[in-house]
């Protein structure tokens, strides 16, 4: 498993024990589960089983997960520690996810 793939999949576990950790005690925890933490718990997964559309599919996420934690940062001051946990994440899983995307357009060129 690449360096970046590795990065991602782990970020996903944490990103999953956030939110497990985040909504603790929530009247509708199961519901969180099934929507917050099942979804990076699979790309996890999938990256580990090696499934070459689990990278792209952790990146859309992302973008959602990203833009939940900014709104909950900006509405809710008492959870903004969790909030700003899970948009560091978020950002970490979209450039892991474009490493190699960005390496191969701006790495270094090899020389004929």
């Amino acid at each position: 498993m690449t360096r970046p793939r590795l990065a991602s999949a782990l970020m996903l576990l944490v990103l999953a024990a956030l939110y497990a950790l985040w909504f603790r005690g929530d009247r509708h925890y199961p519901a969180v589960l099934l929507v917050f933490c099942l979804p990076p718990l699979l790309l996890a997964l999938g990256h580990f089983l090696h499934r070459p559309r689990a990278p792209y599919w952790a990146g859309v996420f992302a973008l959602f997960w990203f833009a939940h934690a900014v709104m909950v940062a900006w509405s809710r001051p008492a959870e903004a520690g969790y909030a700003w946990g899970g948009i560091v994440l978020a950002v970490g899983i979209v450039l892991a996810t474009s490493w190699p995307a960005l390496r191969a357009r701006f790495g270094r060129k090899a020389k004929p």
